[in-house]
């Protein structure tokens, strides 16, 4: 009985502490939920995690050459309500990610923010937030907005929440991102939230990044500043 107390005592000390470690990471946001703020505060051990079990850690690289449909022929619905076309986006990098606000990974939001700040002359990053896995994306597009702003500083673009899995209304850019019929190679759709694909400067598909590879991984940073 006394072992139990003890064990007892020591999980609640455990808990406060760890209670009072997610307030201290957590000061400066605003309009989370509980739940975010503990993913928040655990991100880096979850990151770890991960990628000692090689979950959601795929890479994968192909040659370039040009796809069959191009890139630039499409368009999405931003946020805001505008319509993105994607002629626009030529000479720049570009980094397509689906998003998430209730993610073990949502922190990457912080990691883009500063990739996105330190390569603004030459990479766009696009973030499109879906509900696909678990439900863990429920806001409409204004909550999502000033979400990310207002708790980690996004400034880079956001299209309208959309599909991004292989549905019948997937978005069109996620159906072109994996169709190996339109971008030349992938057939590979996102397998969690935070998923990243990389088009060069002349519209071809040359990188996609699973969940828990850091947007501020070294070797992913290298290929944006080629």
């Amino acid at each position: 009985m006394k072992k139990l107390k003890r064990a007892a005592i020591v999980l609640l000390l455990f808990l406060a502490a760890f209670a009072v470690y997610v307030e201290i990471v957590n000061r400066n946001s605003k309009h989370m939920t509980y739940r975010q703020k503990v993913l928040k505060a655990i991100y880096p051990a979850w990151i770890w995690w991960t990628r000692l079990w090689g979950k959601n850690s795929t890479r994968l690289v192909h040659e370039k050459k040009q796809p069959p449909v191009s890139f630039y022929s499409l368009k999405t619905l931003m946020n805001s309500g505008d319509t993105l076309d994607f002629t626009t986006l030529k000479g720049k990098k570009i980094m397509l990610v689906n998003t998430a606000s209730d993610c073990g990974y949502t922190n990457q939001y912080e990691e883009l923010q500063k990739l996105y700040e330190e390569n603004k002359n030459s990479l766009l990053i696009i973030g499109f937030p879906a509900n696909d896995f678990k439900e863990q994306e429920k806001g409409n597009d204004e909550e999502i907005a000033q979400f990310c702003k207002l708790n980690y500083g996004v400034t880079f673009p956001l299209a309208k929440k959309s599909i991004v899995i292989k549905e019948k209304d997937q978005n069109s850019v996620y159906r072109w991102l994996t169709d190996s019929m339109q971008n030349g190679w992938n057939n590979r759709q996102p397998s969690w939230n935070f998923c990243k694909y990389i088009v060069d400067e002349q519209g071809r598909l040359t990188h996609y990044f699973g969940a828990s590879v850091s947007p501020l991984d070294e070797k992913l940073v290298e290929i944006i500043k080629k």
